[in-house]
């Protein structure tokens, strides 16, 4: 939460400077929809990240699942 504050803070401070914010969205869940979970979270592991951010993907994955 403090970051977005620390971004909207920022972006305000720009764009009161006479600044130009450019913003790209991207829709996750269409890209997760398309692969393998359980086939994603090996290759994620296999990669060698913290187990911690293997599991925060996999409950991201998991509550995204649920969504739809």
């Amino acid at each position: 939460m403090l970051q977005l504050l620390h971004m909207l803070d920022d972006w305000t401070k720009n764009l009161e400077s006479g600044g130009q914010i450019d913003v790209i969205y991207t829709d996750y869940e269409k890209a997760f929809d398309k692969v393998s979970h359980r086939r994603l979270l090996n290759t994620i592991f296999s990669f060698g990240l913290p187990i911690q951010i293997v599991n925060w993907i996999r409950f991201f994955i998991h509550g995204l699942s649920s969504i739809i």
